[in-house]
């Protein structure tokens, strides 16, 4: 009988234990008697096969006696019964995360180094590298403990809103050096849930001089229970958004109402867009593609045009700036609102204002059929709102005024009792100046009323150093994960899912580069992954019969009755 070849002929590499000396007794350390058994890895640089002879203490009054001591580069070559090096799973997770590849790519580039499926990739990416940067994570701990003895903590809460009734996604970081808290999923946002959320920071027993949040409901009285007399700080940009919701909808309101009007009178002028190659048909490439225009229009490179009679030129200067007009009318028409001071209705008002100026001065030298009815269109429907527009606009100064107010560039430093003195002061003129007009009341209350919730929190920014006056911070973390999950799974729908079922742990920071990112997941304790693994299966077996699949739902639910 012919003796089989082996897989791999090369001889492992058996790594030795590499401490010399007890540490507890001071003893010589001696070999164990044996070996354990070789296992091939994968890595980046090719396939290996590994073993490790662990030593342990000879004094048998010692306490590491009956203790293996195993070797660190042993363990640092792959994680416990693990068959892929770590430095495979930080390229998947580094791919993954900085360089945004799908599953599909990750598996295709790692081919050419790696035996791998694009299954086991996925597996390695949400059961080993997830895991792996939560317990890295956690080794900052020493060091949030020294900035909070020597400075105090400034700590940012916010929540990302839940999809379709699906728990909500919360993240607390310390503002100072950045390390992430705490990150879950709460199932609801009442003082209860968010006070049990937080205790466990508290019970750390860490100074703590600040918190900032947005103003929600059940956060406020969690966050006097449990860090009571701690300043709570509120995001000041939240506080101007809710301020201005009522004024944001009438000037939306308002922006309706005028572009209605001003398609109703010169709808047909300003949807005729002038075709090349046939009426409506503009601009084409491809085989067949758009005649070029004519010879005396200005090229967009800046080339001169070729000479042409000085009466064609002016005839088509004319109807370049007729086009143009049309155009920034058609534009202006699609305006977006983004409040609280991107108010679309007020700016779209404004700037047609403007195009009416500019069509006297043009009508004033030249008649022209088309902008005289289109003058006479803008400043019809312009009147039917300039009263409304009056109101708006006053009220749309009040918020600039108190968000310039709050803004400390370009002011001298300010304590928070002069900056709500101040505050304070322009609300009681805003009082005095919506005298006479009903609708100025109705805004002023709204904004006083918004104001006088929002006051307690508003100020403490700029008695805290450190302290920021927004927590956009925490929105832009979701925003950008939001993005990368979109971009590495094509679909919202499984980005949502993906959010709830490994978003707490796809937000916490990697390491700067990827040999950094291999180097540090190597040094994780087996125990601590073991256990964050738990986590992750404990979590994801939330979701075992989330599926749209009638077969496989079918086949869930009689495992259940079995």
């Amino acid at each position: 009988m012919k003796t089989p070849h082996p897989l791999y002929n090369d001889r492992p590499t058996v790594y030795t234990c590499e401490l010399t000396t007890c540490a507890l007794c001071g003893a010589s350390l001696v070999e164990w008697g044996y070996q354990s058994s070789p296992k091939t890895i994968f890595t980046l640089a090719g396939a290996r096969r590994v073993a490790q002879r662990p030593k342990h203490c000879p004094n048998g009054e010692c306490a590491w006696h009956a203790t293996l001591l195993k070797s660190a580069a042993w363990h640092h070559s792959a994680p416990r019964n693990g068959v892929y090096g770590y430095d495979v799973v930080a390229q998947i997770g580094w791919a993954r995360q900085e360089q945004r590849q799908p599953f599909t790519e990750i598996h295709a580039d790692l081919c050419a180094q790696v035996p791998i499926s694009e299954a086991e990739a996925r597996y390695l990416y949400h059961q080993q590298y997830l895991p792996l940067l939560a317990c890295l994570e956690r080794q900052q701990l020493a060091q949030l403990s020294a900035v909070a003895a020597q400075t105090g903590l400034l700590l940012s809460l916010d929540g990302l809103a839940p999809e379709g009734g699906e728990p909500q996604l919360w993240v607390v970081r310390a503002l100072q050096t950045g390390p992430t808290v705490r990150s879950g999923w709460l199932s609801q946002q009442d003082q209860a849930t968010f006070s049990a959320f937080l205790q466990p920071i508290a019970d750390q027993g860490w100074r703590v001089r600040a918190i900032l949040s947005d103003k929600q409901r059940g956060l406020e009285p969690a966050v006097a229970a449990v860090f009571p007399a701690i300043p709570h700080a509120w995001c000041q940009l939240h506080y101007l958004n809710n301020a201005a919701e009522p004024v944001a909808a009438a000037v939306e309101q308002l922006k309706v109402t005028l572009r209605q009007d001003i398609r109703e009178r010169v709808g047909p002028l300003i949807r005729h867009e002038a075709g090349r190659a046939a009426p409506g048909v503009l601009t084409v490439t491809g085989l067949l593609p758009s005649p070029l225009g004519p010879s005396g229009a200005t090229d967009v490179t800046g080339t001169a045009p070729t000479p042409v009679a000085p009466a064609t030129t002016a005839a088509q200067a004319r109807e370049l700036i007729v086009q143009d007009l049309l155009r920034r009318v058609r534009y202006l028409l699609t305006l977006k609102a983004r409040p609280p001071f991107g108010l679309a209705g007020l700016e779209m008002y404004e700037r047609l204002c403007e195009v009416v100026t500019c069509l006297y001065h043009l009508l004033a030298h030249q008649p022209e059929a088309r902008l005289t009815l289109l003058r006479s269109g803008l400043q019809q429907a312009l009147a039917t709102v300039q009263a409304d527009y009056t109101l708006l606009r006053q009220a749309g100064d009040w918020l600039q005024q108190l968000a310039a107010l709050l803004d400390p560039d370009g002011q001298p430093q300010r304590t928070a009792a002069q900056v709500r003195g101040e505050f304070e002061a322009y609300l009681a003129q805003i009082e005095q100046d919506r005298a006479g007009a009903p609708r100025l009341r109705e805004f002023s209350a709204a904004i006083a009323k918004v104001s006088r919730s929002y006051a307690p929190g508003l100020f403490y920014t700029y008695d805290v150093p450190g302290l920021p006056r927004t927590n956009n911070d925490r929105e832009s973390e979701f925003r950008n994960l939001n993005r990368r999950l979109l971009r590495t799974t094509g679909q919202k729908g499984l980005t949502r899912r993906l959010l709830q079922r490994s978003g707490a742990r796809e937000l916490l920071p990697h390491p700067s580069t990827l040999a950094d990112t291999a180097q540090m997941l190597a040094g994780i304790a087996t125990q601590d992954l073991r256990q964050e693994q738990q986590r992750v299966r404990e979590h994801r077996g939330r979701f075992r019969l989330h599926t749209r699949s009638a077969k496989q739902a079918q086949t869930q639910l009689a495992q259940l009755v079995v």
